[in-house]
């Protein structure tokens, strides 16, 4: 192919994922410049993330993805290895464990058939055998639970961010420090990003890379994305009493829990109806005492005597129209990739994603599994794709 200068803006783990699958493709030939505003990735969602990957989705691409996302990660240490170190990604297969009362039985069971034929690694536990499994969780009301038997756990999401952004660099991509606030278009393409500080980046291709501020990105190019910020807290839990084998439970509630070293860090996506655009970082603790902690004590007993060590908010780029990504080209805008709108999935699909794009960037189409549902086109043609297991 002929060289081709790709701009990505955002450098965290969705950004980095695409500049280091580019720039370890044979075929690609060109300049990759990933622009991130904060080099430190304080506030970004990434290093707030709750670090989950699991393949209970219902929809098969979204279980394809996780799939391979598992896969990666097991080879990550010497994937993203510069001069003979990786990334200690701390990876723990403990599964996720979903229950369902007898309401929501019908849709697990439906939802564990795509699974396991698309080859996730999921078992089906009646009540008895739950309390078996797990003696300190309280069954009495539930029909069953899906649990991951492989290939499901959670990770340290910064040393992942970092990972792919050191072996991007290492293999020659560029990441400027700085912010675009304007996109400089020319027959209908973007033909420049333009920074605060006045720098010009021309480009054959952008990449929207910039997680929930990604819809403000495309309104620049004239392009319309359901995606906003919204806030999401996780609340760090002391308990005294073991919970041996404890796996990421998510109570039919939604309410959910892990182990997190000596603690445990717990949340709960709010109500539809309660969830406005946001942009702070405040803490809610009245959320964790009138939401989170009454599930917890109902469902585990050792819960109820828990106090808060620490909590923090982060934000998901949430897709207003369903919760999926928008993956690929715009068709208002043929160069303009978008990777938006992950609602809370964005680290566990970050090297499906990555992949992804490079292979639409270098090849001009999907390559590896066809991801052309996540198209942003589905939005304009209300096309919605339907994931029932968003947490």
């Amino acid at each position: 192919m002929s060289e081709k200068q790709v701009v990505i803006v955002g450098g965290a783990v969705i950004g980095s994922a695409v500049a280091y699958f580019l720039t370890a493709d044979p075929a690609f030939r060109g300049r990759v410049t990933v622009v991130e505003k904060d080099p430190s990735y304080a506030a970004c969602a990434t290093g707030r993330s709750a670090g989950g990957i699991r393949q209970q989705f219902s929809n098969p691409e979204n279980v394809a993805m996780s799939l391979f996302g598992i896969q990666f990660l097991r080879q990550a240490e010497t994937l993203l290895a510069v001069e003979g170190t990786g990334p200690a990604l701390s990876l723990r297969e403990e599964g996720y464990l979903f229950l369902a009362t007898e309401k929501g039985l019908g849709v697990l069971k439906d939802n564990l058939a795509v699974q396991i034929e698309g080859g996730a690694d999921i078992a089906f536990f009646e009540p008895a055998a739950l309390k078996a499994r797990f003696p300190w969780l309280t069954v009495d009301d539930l029909a069953g639970g899906s649990l991951g038997l492989s290939g499901e756990g959670w990770l340290d999401p910064y040393a992942l961010l970092q990972g792919f952004r050191r072996k991007a660099r290492a293999q020659g991509a560029v990441y400027v420090t700085g912010e675009v606030t304007d996109l400089e278009m020319s027959g209908g393409q973007v033909a420049a990003a333009r920074l605060a500080d006045g720098q010009r980046l021309a480009c054959d291709a952008l990449v929207n890379a910039a997680g929930a501020f990604g819809g403000r990105l495309a309104e620049l190019a004239g392009v319309s994305l359901p995606v906003t910020p919204r806030k999401r807290l996780v609340f760090v839990v002391d308990c005294q009493k073991p919970l041996p084998g404890c796996p990421l439970l998510i109570d039919p509630s939604g309410v959910y829990i892990r182990p997190e070293g000596a603690h445990f860090i717990c949340g709960k996506a709010p109500d539809e109806t309660d969830d406005p655009e946001s942009q702070d970082f405040e803490i809610d603790y009245g959320f964790f005492e009138e939401q989170i902690w009454p599930v917890l004590a109902a469902r585990i007993p050792a819960l109820e005597a828990i106090k808060v060590v620490n909590a923090w908010a982060g934000h998901y780029d949430v897709n207003s129209f369903d919760h999926n990504v928008l993956l690929g080209p715009d068709p208002a805008c043929p160069n303009f990739y978008c990777a938006n709108g992950f609602s809370g999935h964005g680290l566990q699909q970050s090297p499906a994603v990555g992949r992804a794009l490079a292979e639409l960037i270098v090849q001009g189409t999907f390559q590896s599994l066809d991801l052309s549902r996540f198209s942003p086109a589905r939005v304009a043609a209300g096309r919605p794709v339907v994931e029932r297991n968003v947490v």
